[in-house]
């Protein structure tokens, strides 16, 4: 059973960056590993997915060129690098990981097994 833990959040200013960590415990062997946000009355959204074996990221639209996905192996954490963060980024971050290759369906929900509680990130204008 693998164990997640986001860590990292906080309040920014626009245009100030924060860095999320996904520390993972337990059964480790998970493929693919992925940032999920869900602001209030909004519906869950991927963000950043990272091929483990490979390396082979995948980006939403909406924060392709300011996010970056990376990964520690030793460490067994990936990393959100938020840069030019916007008031339209706040929301809940997950982390969620599934024994899978992300492939093109990296979004999808149903996909992952494992999830962490979330860390709250808030800029403001």
């Amino acid at each position: 059973q693998v164990q997640l833990a986001e860590s990292g959040g906080g309040s920014v200013q626009a245009g100030g960056s924060l860095r999320l960590s996904c520390a993972a415990s337990g059964y480790t062997y998970s493929r693919c590993v992925s940032w999920f946000r869900q602001a209030p009355g909004k519906e869950r959204e991927g963000v950043a997915a990272i091929y483990r074996s490979g390396g082979a990221t995948y980006y939403a639209d909406s924060v392709k060129g300011r996010f970056t996905i990376s990964q520690d192996n030793v460490k067994n954490t990936v990393y959100l690098q938020m840069n030019s963060l916007k008031p339209e980024d706040t929301a809940m971050y997950y982390c969620a990981a599934m024994p899978f290759a992300c492939g093109n369906n990296w979004s999808m929900e149903n996909r992952y097994s494992a999830w962490g509680q979330g860390t709250q990130v808030t800029v403001s204008s």
